[in-house]
């Protein structure tokens, strides 16, 4: 391989150390011969690298460029072979093991290498390279394992993307439907408050109507009584009888009032206005009790997009994080302590496991000593786990949903039918391990290790967790 130093004398068209090196107007050099016989077959002269046009006068010499080329080839022709030996120029055909360094036949007479040991350089060079190459094969292995964690990593961050993109487009229909719900009962509470307003302002139009009727007729009757009042004595009493009974056919009814509920009822559309609206979204929104994590679904489990079902499907090309299992997905949530209950919907399934898990089961150490459930496979209904023996179930009627009910405290995990209220199996003192593992000490409870709801299937009809009914309660304060 070139050094860089050679490539910078190096002419451009041949590729060699320039001969007779000529410069350009555009400052780049070439070999004399090898700029005219880039000319001779072209009628314009130019730079054969950049192609400006050059003057027809002769390209002058470059001394200096002339004189570093003949510098370095002279070095480079007085340079020592590797092969010889720098103080006696003799080839290095022996090794001395003393000195661990290349020696010539001279140099291993001489006092600098008295009474040293010398093998051949092929042979000592043979056996370092064999050593080498067993050191470098752990190194191979290393790259070659860290090679394949690199693709791992990129696939890793390629579904980061995918998995944030679609986590930010559900998020995203999610609060559509909040904001469509919360526009439509905006525009339900606007417009009720504008038909009240139209009512009442239609009522108090008409009284008023009715008022100004009143005032009118009033006013007339007053006047023309005042104007014979004004009369003279003669025609007054002729006129007197008529005037009489003009005022009295005239009723003094009750003073006008501003009737009871004219006005807007604020308190009625203000009033816990928000409590209302967060009342009423309750039949919009579901709650359930548990969330699967796709983090941890097997490569074959498809969950729904609201992360509560699950069904068999096409093998889906997922990262190998520590927290997938095999043909599994848990709950995003983990129990340590309290009561936990959820039913799960199986219906037309023919092929299930419901339970739980301990938190730190991994896929390469899945075993089920740290696993709890009933399971429903070929018709057959059976109760799994390690430390209790496997057993088959008795279940008459085939269940629709299954609840599962977890007292972390008690050491207790039982399974029923929530439609018949039928017991289906209770494991009891399930922090106590078999005595085949007799290396775990600690239980699974008392290790206060957290319990994650656990779902299997290999049915491509769903397994649902339900979702549980919103109540909002309003307690008097006391």
């Amino acid at each position: 391989m070139a050094s860089r130093l050679e490539e910078d004398l190096s002419c451009p068209v041949c590729r060699e150390i320039f001969k007779d090196p000529v410069i350009l107007s555009c400052c780049h050099s070439f070999c004399k011969d090898c700029l005219q016989s880039s000319w001779k077959e072209k009628e314009d002269r130019e730079c054969p690298v950049c192609r400006k046009p050059h003057p027809r006068d002769t390209p002058p010499p470059n001394f200096a460029l002339k004189n570093l080329c003949e510098s370095f080839l002279q070095e480079r022709g007085q340079r020592p072979s590797e092969d010889l030996c720098s103080l006696h120029s003799e080839k290095l055909k022996l090794f001395c093991l003393s000195h661990q360094e290349p020696v010539c036949h001279i140099c291993k007479d001489s006092e600098k290498h008295r009474w040293h040991r010398f093998r051949p350089i092929d042979e000592v060079a043979g056996n370092h390279k064999k050593k080498l190459l067993e050191t470098l094969e752990p190194l191979k292995r290393k790259l070659k394992v860290c090679e394949g964690a690199k693709v791992k990593f990129d696939q890793t961050a390629q579904h980061i993307q995918v998995q944030a993109r679609h986590t930010e487009r559900q998020i995203k229909e999610q609060f559509k439907k909040l904001h469509q719900f919360l526009e439509e009962e905006e525009e339900a509470r606007l417009s009720a408050l504008r038909e009240e307003e139209e009512q009442k302002s239609q009522r108090m139009k008409e009284q008023m109507e009715a008022l100004s009727r009143e005032i009118a007729a009033l006013s007339d009757t007053v006047r023309d009584t005042e104007e014979q009042l004004r009369a003279g004595d003669v025609s007054f009493l002729k006129n007197y009888k008529a005037a009489v009974e003009r005022v009295q056919q005239r009723p003094l009814l009750e003073d006008p009032q501003l009737p009871s509920g004219a006005l807007i009822e604020q308190a009625k559309h203000l009033g816990n206005l928000s409590f209302n609206i967060w009342n009423k979204m309750k039949d919009l929104v579901s709650y359930s009790p548990v969330v699967l994590d796709p983090n941890t679904a097997g490569p074959e489990l498809i969950l729904s997009e609201d992360l509560t079902s699950v069904r068999q499907g096409w093998r889906q090309k997922v990262p190998e994080n520590p927290e997938r299992t095999l043909d599994s997905v848990l709950g995003s949530e983990g129990f340590d302590s309290g009561t936990h209950s959820w039913d799960v919907e199986v219906r037309y399934n023919q092929n299930w496991s419901l339970g739980v898990i301990s938190g730190s089961v991994q896929k390469e150490r899945f075993t089920k000593s740290r696993l709890f459930k009933i399971q429903f496979s070929n018709g057959k209904y059976r109760a799994v786990s390690s430390s209790h023996p496997d057993s088959d179930l008795s279940v008459k009627n085939r269940p629709q949903r299954i609840r599962v009910n977890l007292d972390w405290d008690k050491g207790q995990l039982s399974f029923s039918d929530p439609d018949t209220n039928t017991h289906i199996h209770t494991f009891t003192d399930i922090h106590i391990y078999s005595k085949s593992s007799w290396w775990s000490i600690l239980s699974l409870f008392g290790s206060k290790e957290k319990l994650f709801p656990y779902i299997n299937t290999s049915e491509y009809q769903s397994l649902k967790i339900l979702p549980v009914k919103v109540s909002v309660r309003q307690s008097k304060k006391k």
